[in-house]
C-alpha cells in the first residue's frame, strides 16, 4: 500500500489475530540461578562479607505473586526502537524484557514521527515488530535444540512465555495528543491523516488503545491531565480504553482520577527510548515502570480480556497504583505472618512479616498497639522477612493489627489498608490445656 506523508507532531517529541503477537520462552529459574552464581563469584573475588547488602542488580526480575483466581503478569505496553526515535535495535528490547522477567512486551514505534527515516528507510511500519519476532523465533529454536541435547529437570521444563505485541504510537498534537494502539493486526492502515480515523482503524483491528503521557509538559505546560472534547468523544464512542497514569519517570494524580471517573484502564509504561538499565538505573536498584495485569491464564487472549475488564495495577518507583479491588488482593497475596511468638516472660509479641513481592511495603500502624522496636512506620522489605515487636499489654491467643500501606495508591492521596489477625500458637495450646 502507499503510505501518506509523514505528520510531524507539533510538540516535536523525538480483534486479535495470531499474527499480532509471538512468544518466546524464558526460564526465570535458570536466570535467577545464573544471577546468584555471578553474585557469589563477585563476593568471592572482592572479599565482601555476607553481612553486606547483595547487589540490587541480582534482583532485576520483576516478581509479584499471583492473586486468587488470576495470574499476575508483568507487561510493558510502550517501548521504542531505532525505527522511530529510539536508540536501540528491536532485539535489545526483547533481551531487556527477558532480563526483567516480563510476560508481555509491546513494540510501539511512532507512526508519524520518524527522525531516523533517512538512515533507516522502512516504508513498512511493521518492521520493528517483525525484527523482534525474528529474535523470538531464534530463541525458541535455540531452546528447543538445547532441550533435545540435554536432560532438564521437571522444574526447569516449566517455562513461561514472553509475548511480543504488535503496536504503534499515533503521534499527534493536542488533542488527542499521543495515543498507543497495541494488539494490532497491521500497523500501516493506522497511518492516516485524521487522528480519529486512525483510532477507528485501530479499533476495527481489535486493538487496545490508550492515551499516552497526558500530563507531558510539551503538550500540557501545566502538567495537569485534562480531558478535551475530543477525548470525551473518543471515550463515549468506545475508541479510547485506557490512560497512562505512569509514563517513564512521571506520575499524574489527575490521570488516575480520569481513569477512575471514566472507567479507563490504569496503566504504567516505561516509554523507553534508550537502554532500560540507564533510564531506570537497574544496576542501582531501580526498575522499569510497568503494568501488572491480572489474567485468567498466561496467554495473549487472557491479557486482552483482563485489559477489557480493567484488571491492572501500575508499578512505578516501588509504588503500586490501582483500583482497590485489584490492589487489595495483591497486597494480601504479597504479605503474610510467617510466625508470631512472645518474648520470654514478656507480653511483647515478636511477629515475622513475610513479603513475597518486589514492593518494599511502607506500613503505617493504625492499630491500638505500639511497637517496641519501631515507630508507627515499618518497612516490609521485598522478598524478605521483617520482624516487628508488638506491645500487646497482655498475652493472648489472637491480636488484630491494621496498617496503612503508604506506597500503594487507590486514588489521589488515598492508600489502602492491610488488616491481619495474628494467632499465637503457644497461647492456643495453653488455652486448650486450660479447658
Amino acid at each position: 500500500m502507499t503510505l501518506p506523508a509523514l505528520f510531524v507532531d507539533p510538540a516535536g517529541r523525538s480483534g486479535y489475530t495470531p499474527s499480532s503477537y509471538r512468544f518466546i520462552t524464558c526460564n526465570r529459574i535458570h536466570m535467577r540461578r545464573l544471577f546468584c552464581f555471578l553474585a557469589l563469584l563477585l563476593l568471592t573475588v572482592s572479599g565482601v562479607g555476607a553481612q553486606h547488602t547483595q547487589d540490587p542488580a541480582d534482583h532485576r526480575v520483576i516478581e509479584f505473586p499471583d492473586v486468587p483466581g488470576y495470574h499476575t503478569l508483568v507487561c510493558d505496553f510502550h517501548t521504542h526502537t531505532v525505527f522511530s526515535d529510539g536508540s536501540v535495535w528491536p532485539d535489545i528490547r526483547v533481551e531487556e524484557a527477558i532480563r526483567d522477567g516480563l510476560d508481555c512486551l509491546a513494540i510501539t514505534d511512532h507512526l508519524e514521527y520518524q527522525p531516523h527515516i533517512a538512515d533507516i528507510p522502512h516504508p513498512d511500519r511493521n518492521r520493528s515488530y517483525d525484527l523482534a519476532v525474528r529474535v523470538v523465533e531464534k530463541i525458541v529454536e535455540e531452546e528447543q535444540e538445547q532441550a533435545e541435547n540435554e536432560e532438564a529437570d521437571e522444574e526447569e521444563e516449566k517455562n513461561e512465555p514472553l509475548f511480543v505485541l504488535r503496536g504503534a504510537e499515533i503521534t499527534r498534537g493536542m488533542p488527542p495528543g499521543h495515543v498507543n494502539a497495541v494488539l494490532l493486526e497491521d500497523v500501516n492502515p493506522v497511518l492516516v491523516a485524521d487522528p480519529v480515523d486512525a483510532l477507528r482503524e485501530a479499533n476495527r483491528q481489535g486493538a487496545f488503545v490508550f492515551w499516552n503521557h497526558p500530563s507531558w509538559t510539551a503538550q500540557k505546560p501545566d502538567a495537569i491531565a485534562e480531558l478535551t472534547d475530543m477525548h470525551r468523544q473518543l471515550i463515549a464512542e468506545g475508541l479510547l480504553h485506557g490512560i497512562e497514569v505512569v509514563n517513564e519517570q512521571s506520575y499524574s494524580d489527575e490521570a488516575l482520577q480520569i481513569a477512575l471517573d471514566h472507567n479507563l484502564v490504569i496503566l504504567g509504561t516505561s516509554d523507553v527510548h534508550g537502554l532500560i538499565d540507564w533510564t531506570y538505573d537497574v544496576p542501582g536498584g531501580g526498575h522499569r515502570s510497568a503494568t501488572l495485569v491480572f489474567a485468567t491464564d498466561r496467554s495473549v487472549e487472557a491479557i486482552k480480556e483482563a485489559l477489557r475488564m480493567r484488571r491492572t495495577v501500575a508499578w512505578y518507583k516501588h509504588i503500586l497504583i490501582g483500583r482497590p479491588e485489584h490492589l487489595q488482593p495483591l497486597i494480601e497475596a504479597s504479605l503474610s505472618v510467617k510466625t508470631a511468638e512472645y518474648g520470654k516472660d514478656t507480653s511483647v509479641l515478636h511477629v515475622a512479616i513475610e513479603n513475597t513481592s518486589d514492593a518494599a511495603f511502607t506500613l503505617r500502624n493504625q492499630s491500638e498497639y505500639t511497637f517496641a522496636d519501631a515507630t508507627d512506620l515499618i518497612v516490609a522489605e521485598a522478598h524478605a522477612v521483617t520482624w516487628v515487636e508488638v506491645k500487646t499489654g497482655e498475652r493472648a491467643f489472637r491480636h488484630d493489627l491494621v496498617f496503612e500501606v503508604l506506597n500503594a495508591v487507590t486514588a489521589p492521596s488515598t492508600h489502602p489498608e492491610w488488616a491481619l489477625t495474628i494467632e499465637v500458637e503457644e497461647m492456643r495450646e495453653r488455652e486448650a490445656e486450660n479447658e
